[in-house]
């Protein structure tokens, strides 16, 4: 009938992924567990159910079994969900993985900017495998992102990395684009920082 379809029902024999899980509120709580339970929900506009076949994948980096009891979070929705867990480190506590994942972003970033980085130097190396990482692997795609823009070399710099993984503090005021080379100085320039 030419309307939009949603996520759940574009997903319908297939996947879908529902990321952090546990920020969801409880009343969107309750209309995932219904569809989930019932394979059906009422699209949004509709005046009738629509039957779907999904299977999901979620994830949080909250602990649910502790926001059930606080009552933040549906026990039956849980277990619903529960169904095949995986159990993923922090990366902070998966160290041997922040330099594939470098590479990988490598990889993304120089095709996404048509860049031709063809590595990191040992110090910003260094740098990256010391870092705490309170992140995770968002964190880390966001500093190797924030070195493309910086970055002008063949290479990533320590300098092209943010302040805080150089153990630097930014001061108030001070532009979230700085950097030690020319292209952070032009960057602050044009944003009237």
């Amino acid at each position: 009938d030419g309307r939009k379809i949603g996520k759940f029902q574009y997903a319908d024999g297939g996947t879908l992924f529902l990321d952090e899980i546990g920020d969801i509120s409880p009343a969107l709580q309750v209309k995932l567990l219904r569809a989930l339970q019932e394979q059906r929900f009422t699209p949004v506009g509709a005046n009738r159910e629509v039957e779907v076949n999904v299977r999901i994948v979620a994830a949080t980096n909250r602990n649910l079994e502790e926001m059930i009891k606080k009552g933040e979070f549906r026990e039956d929705l849980f277990y619903r969900l529960n169904v095949l867990p995986i159990y993923l480190p922090p990366l902070r506590d998966r160290k041997d993985d922040v330099l594939a994942l470098v590479d990988h972003f490598l990889l993304k970033f120089n095709g996404t900017y048509g860049a031709k980085i063809q590595g990191v130097a040992d110090e910003a190396r260094e740098l990256l495998m010391k870092y705490n990482w309170p992140g995770n692997i968002r964190e880390l795609e966001n500093v190797m992102e924030h070195a493309f823009v910086i970055e002008s070399g063949s290479r990533i710099t320590a300098a092209s990395l943010p302040d805080s993984i150089r153990g630097l503090s930014r001061s108030v005021g001070k532009s979230a684009v700085a950097g030690d080379n020319a292209a952070g100085a032009e960057a602050r320039e044009n944003l009237n920082f």
